[in-house]
Order: structure tokens, then sequence, then C-alpha cells
């Protein structure tokens, strides 16, 4: 069996509890607490009970613990996957002195589209406008068929 990883010194069990009654991340305070087990005396199985998860993971807590103190047992942001973003297309902020650009909004949730490059904006709706001389080429009108009631 390995030998577990020590905790700082330079924190204590009432510390611990009192930093966990004033994190406002909950994931932070279940690990401060369970961290706060520890240096209670008890034992890393009691700790992961304290904190719902295995063994593994709070050694891996008491290592962030130990490298960062209690901002390391913060929930962050995951990386995410790398952006699709070709390096030569650069950021739009980069070429655009840091204004982004303007919006068009068509009414529908999450339905925008940036006005930079467009000769009018889309209409409300998604229905586009055409002039009478651009009618004609959307095809010939559709014929309705007639009901049979024979």
């Amino acid at each position: 069996m390995s030998t577990p990883v020590p905790l700082r010194s330079d924190f204590d069990t009432i510390g611990l509890r009192m930093l966990a009654r004033r994190s406002r991340d909950p994931d932070q305070t279940r690990r401060l607490l369970a961290l706060a087990e520890i240096y209670d005396g008890g034992s890393r199985p009691d700790a992961a009970r304290i904190g719902g998860v295995g063994v593994q993971i709070v050694r891996d807590w008491v290592v962030r613990f130990n490298a960062k103190g209690p901002d390391g047992l913060l929930t962050g942001k995951a990386p995410g996957a790398p952006s699709i973003r070709l390096a030569v297309q650069g950021d739009y902020t980069d070429s655009h002195s840091g204004s982004p650009p303007a919006m068009v909004f068509s009414g529908l949730p999450g339905q925008r589209w940036p006005t930079a490059g467009l000769g009018r904006p889309p209409s409300p709706g998604g229905n586009q406008t055409t002039s009478p001389g651009r009618i004609s080429s959307t095809g010939p009108p559709l014929a309705l068929a007639a009901s049979r009631n024979d």
C-alpha cells in the first residue's frame, strides 16, 4: 500500500470548516469538508464517503489543495474542444478594433446574424421579400389538384 500524500501544515480543521461555511461554490464546500475530516484524524475512506467520491479523487483533491490552497478546490471550467477557426482567419476583434459585429435579431429564440457584408438584414420571421422582377425566377406557379368527389 502506498503512503498517503500529506496535507499542508498551514491549515487546520477549524480553518477549513470556516472556509467551507463562507464558500459560495457547493463543490468546493464538499471538498473542504472532506479534507477537514482528514485534518480531524479521519481516514481517507471516511473523507471519500463525506465527499461522495472515491479515495483516488480525495487524493487528487489533496494534491490540488497542497499546490493552490483552497482556491485549488474551486470548480473550474472544463477546457472544451479546441477552436476550429483557422489561424489565418484570426479573431474578429483583431481586425475590427475590438468592437463586436452588429447583430440582427430575428425574433426567434437563439436566432441572430451578423450584419457585416449583408446587403440588408433578414426580415423578421425569416420571410425574405423579393422584388417583382425576381418573383418569376422562383419557378412555375403551383397548380392545385382538383378534388374528386365522385
